[in-house]
């Protein structure tokens, strides 16, 4: 047990539990007032953490889940914290508690935040069940699922009881750590208490794609001898099984004392306060109307109230908010307010697309006008703007705010000052303009003034638009800052690192970082993907190598495509489309002795899908021997180079597009840029290969070539422009060579150049002047890029394989058995994931 010291002052505060409620009303204690101290007294050997981030721990188990930043309010002089106590009786009378090592500790006021334990089936066996709770609970399960694959030499099979909130994210957790899931759940389709039916199927056949095998309408009867059974008699093998169906309040210390709600919890009323004088209760062990609700901004509002209360405040608990946005990758999940139409005469209008894996909808009142919740599966985009609205009136029609629908732009939401953004951390639209006000002018500093954005996270989208639009009305030019961490925009972080010939990211950090401390500022999502291009782009050193590993996004880091199903896809390079007999044999045993389906896609290349982390290292090298490389579908990069057959075969054709478009393919392959790029090559003005409908296209005439730049598809296509006409090829690749750095130095994150293009000054004059006059006189400086680029590339594939230490990231458990990447043998098929059906069949 650790005890911190505290200093004498008026009022002693006493707070039993260490979960977020814990943290938030301490914070809050400590804001409102400093007549008072406070103890805080918890089981875990550790300071309360974020719990709505638990999954977290399942990728990282060097992450600690930490609330707010820093030590947070622990080193307060009012504050001693306890961690490693358990408080085993409270005196209401007495008005004091005794601890596990019969110590006593005199309070003024009571707060009981003990949270709940997770509820356990009650079948035979059920002992044998694991739980998920705790970081230890997470911890646990990491390394049974390890010891697991180590004895078995195969996957773990392992089942996940209850299908809500934590049980999809324990499901999750145990499929990102290599072992095979099947969700078992009582209803017919999982998380019924947020989604309707239509949104609930929707999300069963989004986890079937995946890879998750679900168990509905029917509860496990027993846990025996290696076998989940069944009322049925049918049993399910199982090595693991996790009961996620639901909590139990921790309220025994209330036993004889307090009053106990029906399902268990501590009573409260809309002031918080327990039947007991100076006690209260708060988060998941407080029973309010009934209920007790395991979700954290009701648990924070409680907190909230509580402060408030004791220090002389009005508060009241309004009641809970049930939103909830499931933390699960490659699902976009979220509901709130009554997603279930429950409300007499509430409306829904419905945006479903059964195939596509997309739900939308929008509850309003019957004049069609208040929002009074939604439902979001597959796309949940409009989620954190509309949250904040719910219980006002829509500035348009319902319809266009479902952003799958495809009906454009939705109407603008301006929030009234009272509409809360983030509900964690109870922050309304009016706080965080009165925020901008006084002088807050970014994200970073908008979260250490408000608290918002800091615990689940999910508001920050709702959050930034609300701040950019007040400082627009003040005047002041909108940030252009990458992120939090940086204040460079990306374009500025390129030549600021080229300039200082920084090689890693940590230098980047200390260097341009804010505040400049690598321990402090470990980056994030936006800029450590960013620093990862612009050192691969300036260096052309293996992109996984030194702390560069660390910044990439997932599929860079497998160095192929992650699909939905948790297996990855193989593209390799084929310049031009242009292939020989012997490599598309090479192609097709591969497929065949993996099990891999195949697609030839839009832009003329072989797409394999369905193969596992560990198979990838061994599909490389088959292919790499027979002559390939990768397509770097993965990356954001040059993708491929379109071309038709020219001159070479159709009597149309005037140049010899394939021969242009494997010179192009192979001068800017490996090329990182902030986004993707395309491009094409026609061998006559019919353009059969497309070529204005990509970054670079290039059109033959009789003359020469025609370069066009600027063109893009996707969700906003744009044709691209005439840059030049007329072109020999040694004067198209220069060309090529200046247009494309200069878009890598001076595009934004995630830019396109169509983008790029509209938002530079002077558009499309400008990069002519730029390309063809040169008139910033840097030409020769953007050719050199590509020629030092030609020097140094490398297939990233053929370095990975020829360094075991780089081996070592595509194996699935550290002591994964010998040979289980291989494939079984020719004519063979072994699937990770459910099979991808040919086109037809049944």
């Amino acid at each position: 047990m650790t005890v911190r010291p505290i200093r004498p002052t008026n009022r002693t505060v006493a707070v039993v539990g260490g979960g977020p409620a814990a943290h938030r009303l301490v914070e809050a204690l400590l804001a409102r007032g400093d007549d008072l101290r406070v103890s805080l007294f918890t089981e875990e050997p550790r300071a309360p953490y974020d719990r709505v981030a638990l999954s977290r721990r399942f990728l990282d188990a060097t992450d600690d889940l930490p609330l707010g930043s820093g030590s947070g309010p622990w080193d307060d002089p009012r504050v001693s914290l306890r961690t490693g106590c358990r408080v085993t009786a409270i005196d209401p009378a007495a008005r004091s508690l005794t601890t596990a090592d019969g110590s006593t500790l005199g309070w003024d006021d009571l707060v009981l935040a003990t949270g709940s334990d997770a509820a356990r089936p009650a079948i035979p066996g059920a002992g044998d069940l694991e739980v998920y709770r705790t970081i230890d609970d997470v911890d646990r399960l990491r390394g049974r699922v390890a010891e697991l694959a180590t004895r078995l030499g195969r996957p773990p099979q392992t089942a996940v009881i209850g299908g809500g909130l934590l049980g999809l994210e324990a499901a999750g957790g145990l499929r990102a750590l290599g072992a095979d899931v099947t969700v078992v759940h009582s209803r017919p389709w999982v998380m019924n208490a947020q989604l309707d039916e239509f949104g609930g199927r929707t999300l069963n056949r989004l986890l079937r794609d995946q890879g998750y095998v679900l168990r509905l309408g029917e509860r496990p009867s027993a846990l025996e001898g290696g076998w989940l059974r069944f009322p049925s008699g049918e049993g399910l093998p199982v090595d693991l099984v996790v009961a996620a169906t639901g909590i139990t309040a921790r309220d025994e210390l209330g036993a004889g004392v307090l009053q106990i709600g029906p399902r268990g919890g501590f009573v409260i009323d809309e002031t918080c306060a327990t039947s007991a004088p100076h006690v209260w209760a708060i988060g998941e062990a407080a029973s309010f109307g009934g209920e007790c609700m395991g979700l954290v901004a009701p648990a924070n509002t409680m907190a909230e109230v509580v402060a408030d209360r004791l220090c002389g405040g009005s508060g009241t608990f309004p009641g809970f908010d049930t939103a909830a946005k499931l933390k699960l990758a490659g699902l976009d999940v979220a509901s709130f307010g009554d997603g279930l139409a429950a409300a007499p005469g509430a409306l829904e209008v419905v945006y479903a697309d059964p195939t596509g894996g997309v739900y939308q909808k929008l509850v309003v009142s019957e004049d069609a006008r208040t929002l009074l919740g939604g439902v979001f599966v597959g796309d949940a985009g409009p989620y954190a703007a509309l949250r904040p609205m719910l219980g006002r009136e829509l500035p348009g029609e319902a319809g266009a705010f479902l952003s799958a629908a495809g009906n454009g732009a939705p109407p603008d939401l301006a929030l009234p000052d009272e509409a809360q953004v983030c509900s964690c951390r109870d922050v309304s639209a009016g706080d965080l303009r009165r925020a901008v006000c006084g002088g807050c002018p970014d994200l970073a500093g908008l979260k250490a003034c408000t608290g918002v954005g800091t615990q689940c996270g999910s508001c920050l989208p709702a959050a930034q638009k609300v701040m950019e639009r007040q400082l627009v009305e003040l005047g002041v030019e909108v940030s252009t800052a990458l992120c939090e961490h940086f204040a460079l925009s990306r374009s500025g972080l390129f030549e600021a690192v080229r300039s200082t010939r920084l090689t890693t990211f940590g230098e980047i950090v200390t260097r341009f970082g804010t505040p400049a401390d690598p321990a402090v500022n470990l980056g994030c999502d936006i800029c450590k993907p960013v620093a990862a291009s612009v050192l691969a782009t300036l260096h052309g050193e293996y992109i996984l190598d030194g702390d560069r590993g660390g910044l990439q996004d997932t599929n860079d880091r497998a160095l192929a495509n992650l699909q939905k199903d948790g297996t990855y896809s193989v593209v390799p390079r084929i310049p031009a489309g242009e292939i020989t007999p012997e490599k598309l044999a090479v192609i097709a045993e591969v497929a065949r002795d993996y099990g891999l389906y195949t697609k030839i896609t839009g832009a003329q290349r072989i797409d394999l899908f369905g193969a596992t982390l560990e198979q990838l290292p061994p599909i490389w090298r088959r292919l790499v021997d027979a002559g390939f490389e990768s397509g770097q579908a993965y990356g954001k990069a040059l993708r491929n180079v379109k071309s038709c057959v020219g001159s070479t075969w159709c009597r149309y054709g005037v140049q010899d597009s394939v021969a242009m478009a494997v010179r192009l393919e192979e001068r800017y392959r490996g090329l990182r840029s902030p986004h993707k790029m395309k491009f094409g090559v026609s061998g006559c003005a019919r353009e059969c290969a497309e070529a204005r409908g990509k970054d670079v296209g290039v059109i033959a005439t009789s003359e020469g070539w025609n370069l066009y730049v600027g063109g893009n598809g996707g969700a906003t296509p744009a044709h691209a422009v005439l840059l030049a006409k007329d072109l020999d090829d040694e004067t198209l690749l220069r060309y090529i060579d200046r247009y494309v750095v200069y878009y890598i130095r001076t595009a934004e994150r995630l830019q396109r150049t169509a983008r790029w293009m509209e938002e530079l000054p002077g558009g499309i004059d400008h990069v002519q002047d730029v390309v063809v006059q040169d008139s910033l006189g840097i030409a020769a400086d953007l050719e050199r890029v590509v020629a030092d680029h030609l020097e140094t590339y490398r297939d990233e594939w053929a370095a990975t394989l020829e360094d075991p230490e780089r081996l070592r990231r595509f194996r699935t458990f550290v002591n994964a058995p010998a040979g289980s990447a291989e494939p079984a043998g020719a004519g063979s098929v072994v699937l990770s994931g459910p099979r991808i059906p040919v086109r037809g069949e049944r």
